[in-house]
């Protein structure tokens, strides 16, 4: 226990930097800029890790739940939910020990975010640094053009006037504005504000479901067919893969060893919104479902809908916000501006990375299909085979596990127990999410390409009534008799 007090110390002491918003007083000291601005406390974690992991993809679960059937989408939300859990914590490990071995070394991370990148630089070299960069960047940006994409198909259950497209030029230009957020500390408000309109979301799908009741003929054939049963479980595994922003998160804490179990308690909530709510859709809607990726399109319009959208709209700005952070921190040390003091330059600096994904969301307009991608391809590498991968390698040495900052946990106390979970985790995800899961996404998205095309206008959109023309009177036959009178 005193090993790992004298490990525990230089952490807390070197995220006292009030450049990233964690000064040591930001505890102690009670300001309406720190209790709205500065988070850094274990609830601040808590709540930026539930508001992260599920924002639009509690629309698409419901369609999830169409394609997987009603026992394997519950079934699937409980097994991700708990790899994804462990995983993170994997993560959690690893940067404890990656900076306690770079403190003693005496290095400073004032005025620096520490990233993944960085970490499995430090601990198992640079090859492993590339291929984090590469596969968490790739996610981050598809992450962030998935979050356009939902803004432009919520919307449009609001106003039709304007097709998706046009919708996504609009929100592109309103979530330009997160590069002024200087860092993952300044997210407590929004964080706790974003899992309040995540609640309200799910309870209003489950309730307005059970009250709408079940249309008329509903079935609920699935599963069907292994392309779509395959599809929608690589969408619950991308559900609860949204910690490629943990270690971002992990740094803006005053204390990062608390936030071991964070993930897994935020997890449990999440529970209580995605399980009901997609239950409730798939029990009303069955299989109409597997044609709207979007549980909003079933739905009556009311003021009750009307609120949801928006309050989603106001999430995925957020959402937005914590997927392209750790791009805009890349892209600033690339070109040397991470640690410059003024927000104003940050964020002209940062502007380059909304451009690109900007542009993907006009491109790839699929709401569901790519969510299905995006988890297969790139989740299940960055988020489940890299980390159990990673951890197996750190300490897979007998003077590693001796000194490592971090002993196993107390519900499994063995190292050997350890390796088994990870090397399941990798065998499972490689064979069943990369492997099923990417031929099933890949199929199905290259059918969305073939069917809508891309740049399209308005995917799954209603089809537009033609206009009414006013036919002149019929002229009188030639033969026809003029009367009198």
């Amino acid at each position: 226990m005193a090993g790992e007090k004298q490990a525990e110390e230089p952490i807390i002491a070197a995220e006292a930097v009030p450049e990233e918003g964690g000064d040591a007083a930001g505890e102690e000291v009670f300001s309406v800029k720190n209790f709205l601005w500065n988070g850094g406390s274990a609830w601040d974690a808590w709540f930026s890790c539930a508001s992260n992991q599920v924002a639009q993809v509690l629309l698409t679960l419901p369609y999830s739940f169409s394609q997987l059937g009603m026992a394997s989408g519950i079934a699937f939300q409980v097994f991700y939910g708990l790899v994804g859990s462990w995983t993170a914590y994997l993560i959690s490990v690893l940067y404890v020990e990656y900076r306690t071995r770079k403190e003693k070394e005496g290095v400073s991370f004032n005025n620096h975010v520490i990233q993944w990148f960085e970490v499995l630089d430090g601990l198992l070299g640079g090859y492993w640094k590339g291929v984090g960069l590469v596969f968490n960047c790739t996610f981050l940006l598809f992450g962030s053009v998935i979050q356009l994409i939902a803004c432009a198909s919520n919307i449009y259950y609001i106003n039709d006037r304007l097709d998706k497209r046009t919708w996504t030029y609009i929100f592109g230009a309103c979530c330009a504005t997160t590069v002024f957020i200087p860092s993952f500390h300044n997210f407590r408000i929004w964080s706790f504000l974003g899992l309040g309109m995540t609640t309200y979301t799910a309870w209003y799908l489950a309730v307005a479901a059970i009250l709408h009741g079940q249309v008329e003929g509903v079935t609920h054939s699935a599963p069907t067919k292994l392309v779509w049963y395959f599809t929608g479980a690589t969408n619950i595994l991308y559900t609860f893969g949204g910690h490629a922003v943990t270690v971002e998160i992990m740094h803006a804490m005053w204390k990062p060893r608390k936030f071991k179990y964070i993930y897994l308690y935020a997890t449990l909530y999440v529970f209580t919104l995605t399980i009901p709510s997609a239950t409730a859709v798939y029990w009303a809607f069955g299989d109409q479902l597997l044609d709207h990726s979007n549980a909003f399109a079933l739905l009556p319009k009311s003021g009750w809908r009307d609120t949801a959208v928006i309050l989603m709209l106001i999430h995925q700005f957020i959402t937005f916000g914590f997927a392209s952070m750790p791009l805009y921190f890349v892209w600033e040390k690339m070109i040397g501006m991470h640690g410059t003091r003024s927000i104003f330059l940050r964020a002209v600096a940062r502007l380059p990375v909304v451009i690109p994904i900007w542009f993907l969301a006009i491109i790839f307009p699929f709401f569901g299909p790519i969510n299905s991608a995006v988890g297969a391809l790139l989740v299940t590498f960055t988020v489940y085979i890299i980390p159990s991968l990673a951890h197996i390698l750190t300490f897979r040495t007998h003077s590693a596990r001796q000194n490592a900052a971090e002993k196993p946990p107390f519900f499994l106390p063995s190292w050997t127990g350890m390796y088994v979970v990870n090397i399941f985790i990798v065998g499972w995800i490689m064979v069943v999410g990369f492997g099923f899961g990417g031929w099933a996404s890949i199929t199905n998205f290259i059918k969305q390409v073939d069917t809508f095309g891309l740049f399209a206008k308005c995917y799954q959109c209603k089809p537009s009534k033609p206009p009414v023309v006013a036919l002149p009177p019929p002229l009188p036959h030639p033969n026809a008799t003029t009367r009198h009178h």
